[in-house]
């Protein structure tokens, strides 16, 4: 692995650019769709959790059509287990999503998050003897029976919804397997063009609070009428004039690849590797404000492809906003 310690200029990125641009023209549909997938591939063993990914987790069960099942939002501060509601008051929340069956008194709980915890979906690992970044990205759904009434209620949210049938969550279910099968790779990031609310989206992120509004989305289409209640979620935004498509692993790190470019990109990664030392990440800290901030620069890495982002004061936000709970597509039924 070589040494990092620069940042790569801009005008020399946007020579390499161009220079990309005569193999493949950038997709200029904004935002960037979200690639969905034909099937999930194995993890590689070099990735490893911290935390097990849903260590409880069990199929998700057959409800009879004739059950009523009230569905609750669960929201609560990230990592609450470690931190306690530190970074709720950064308003960095995970969001989830409870049932509970009429019939049978039972209660249980659905979410999606990170199979290899959040810097591993945000940022790769640069590996001895491999040129191209390695990402250990992927994040799935994750169903257990139980709520925890306590981890929801103390920091967070536990609140119904609406009512569904046994039916309408059976059809549910059936979307979440096709979702949780094609949707495989945890997105971090939000890229738009400006804090205006109507600014260009450039990028969306694919995480948990995404997962619920599709579920809610889902539930609303098969004709759930949902509570006016406020619903906020948490955002991490990046600020970026309009991106620059710069290739995928084998047109950059690949044999007949860009080295400058693929040099640049692992130095651009290097500083936000995991540290042993305070030190270490004091100054590293410093080389990614120099690159970020003051040299406007950062690499994104979506649908499996390499974007330069040229960056916009105010560069990173985390927003907390309301988005509605939805209306369906077609005339809702209430239960």
């Amino acid at each position: 692995m070589r040494a990092a310690g620069r940042c790569p200029g801009l005008l020399l990125l946007l020579v390499l650019a161009m220079a990309a641009w005569g193999l493949r023209f950038p997709q200029r549909h904004w935002p960037v769709p979200y690639r969905r997938f034909d099937y999930r591939p194995k993890t590689d063993p070099y990735c490893q959790a911290r935390y097990t990914f849903c260590p409880t987790g069990s199929a998700v069960p057959v409800m009879k059509e004739e059950d009523i099942i009230e569905v609750y939002r669960l929201q609560a501060p990230v990592w609450e287990f470690k931190y306690g509601d530190l970074l709720g008051h950064l308003k960095i929340m995970h969001d989830a999503v409870g049932f509970k069956s009429a019939l049978t008194g039972k209660n249980y709980t659905m979410e999606w998050y990170e199979l290899f915890q959040l810097g591993n979906c945000t940022f790769p690992h640069l590996r001895p003897g491999m040129d191209a970044p390695f990402w250990c990205n992927q994040g799935a759904a994750c169903f257990y029976e139980g709520i925890d009434d306590a981890h929801w209620k103390e920091n967070g949210t536990l609140v119904l919804v609406t009512t569904i049938s046994g039916a309408m969550f059976n059809e549910m279910a059936k979307w979440v397997k096709y979702d949780n099968e094609t949707g495989i790779y945890y997105e971090t990031w939000t890229v738009q063009a400006s804090p205006e609310k109507k600014s260009i989206v450039w990028f969306d992120s694919y995480e948990c609070s995404k997962f619920i509004l599709r579920t809610y989305q889902k539930l609303a289409d098969l004709g759930a009428v949902f509570n006016k209640i406020q619903t906020n979620y948490t955002s991490i935004i990046l600020f970026s004039g309009e991106p620059i498509y710069l290739g995928n692993e084998t047109s950059i790190f690949g044999p007949q690849g860009n080295k400058t470019l693929a040099a640049a990109i692992r130095d651009f990664y290097y500083p936000f590797k995991p540290h042993k030392t305070v030190r270490e990440f004091f100054v590293d800290l410093l080389k990614i404000i120099d690159c970020v901030i003051l040299n406007r620069e950062f690499y994104l890495f979506y649908n499996l492809e390499y974007w330069f982002l040229p960056m916009k004061f105010p560069y990173l936000k985390i927003i907390y906003e309301e988005v509605p709970l939805p209306v369906g597509s077609k005339t809702s039924v209430s239960v």
